[in-house]
C-alpha cells in the first residue's frame, strides 16, 4: 500500500438481522484515502452514513470485506487492538459532541493523549494550546454546560486532533449548530486538516460543505457513487 494511502476498505458490507428478516445496509463498498486528501460522503436520511463511518472506525465490524487502516486490517484485530489503532490514527468527530460532562474542556480534551499513556503534564500542554488555536483559551477549566453549543462542538474538535491523527471521520460534524457556528467549526477542521496534512472524510447533508472537500460521494443502495 502506497505510505500517502491511509484508509482503505474492499468490498466492505454491512447487514443487520431484524427479526426473520435481513437488512443490507452497505452491500459492496469500494474506498481509498489518502493522507492530505478531503472526502464529503452523502446520501438521504438512513440511507447508511452512520454505519459506513462506523464501520470503517473499527466501532463496528462488517459483515463482509475488510478495513485497512495504514497497513493494519482492522478487520483482523481484535477489539483492545482495535481501540489502541484507533487512538493512534483517528480522530473522531459527531454531530453530538460526546464530551463528559463531569470534566473541564481541557480534561476532555486532554483525555485521549492519557488513555494511550503521555504524561499528565503533557497532555495538558498540548490540549491547552489547541484549545487556544480553537478560541477556547479562555474556558479551559469550564465544563460541557458551562459551554455554548459552537464552544462544545470546537472542543470536541480539539479532543479529536489533540493525537495528531492521521485520519479525522466526521460525523454530520455541524448538524447541530448555527450557520455562524457551524461555519466556525467547519473552517477549523480544514484549516487543521491542511496544517496536519490529515485525511478528512466528513459525513454531511449540507451540500454547501461538501462541494469545498476534494471529493463528493454518495451513498445510494448500499454502494457509493461519483456524484454528479
Amino acid at each position: 500500500m502506497s505510505e500517502r494511502v491511509i484508509l482503505r476498505c474492499r468490498h466492505l458490507a454491512k447487514s443487520y438481522s431484524e427479526g426473520s428478516s435481513t437488512v443490507h445496509v452497505l452491500t459492496d463498498i469500494d474506498l481509498t484515502l489518502k493522507r492530505g486528501e478531503r472526502l464529503a460522503i452523502m446520501g438521504s436520511s438512513g440511507a447508511g452514513k452512520s454505519t459506513l463511518l462506523h464501520v470503517l472506525g473499527g466501532l463496528d465490524m462488517p459483515s463482509k470485506g475488510e478495513v485497512w487502516i495504514g497497513d493494519q486490517n482492522m478487520t483482523m484485530l481484535d477489539v483492545a487492538a482495535r481501540g489502541r489503532l484507533r487512538n493512534e490514527m483517528l480522530g473522531f468527530v459527531y454531530q453530538f459532541h460526546h464530551l463528559l460532562p463531569e470534566f473541564t474542556a481541557l480534561e476532555n480534551v486532554c483525555m485521549p493523549l492519557l488513555i494511550r499513556g503521555d504524561s499528565a503534564r503533557g497532555s495538558r500542554r498540548k490540549a491547552a494550546g489547541l484549545l487556544e488555536r480553537v478560541g477556547l483559551g479562555q474556558r479551559l477549566t469550564h465544563k460541557p454546560g458551562e459551554l455554548s453549543g459552537g464552544e462544545r462542538q470546537r472542543a470536541a474538535v480539539a479532543r479529536a486532533l489533540v493525537t495528531d491523527p492521521h485520519c479525522v471521520l466526521a460525523d454530520e460534524p455541524t448538524g447541530n449548530l448555527d450557520r455562524e457556528n457551524a461555519s466556525k467549526v467547519y473552517e477549523l477542521m480544514l484549516e487543521l486538516n491542511a496544517k496536519n496534512d490529515s485525511a478528512l472524510l466528513v459525513v454531511t447533508h449540507e451540500l454547501a460543505l461538501a462541494q469545498r472537500m476534494d471529493r463528493v460521494l454518495v451513498l445510494e443502495e448500499g454502494v457509493l457513487k461519483d456524484w454528479e
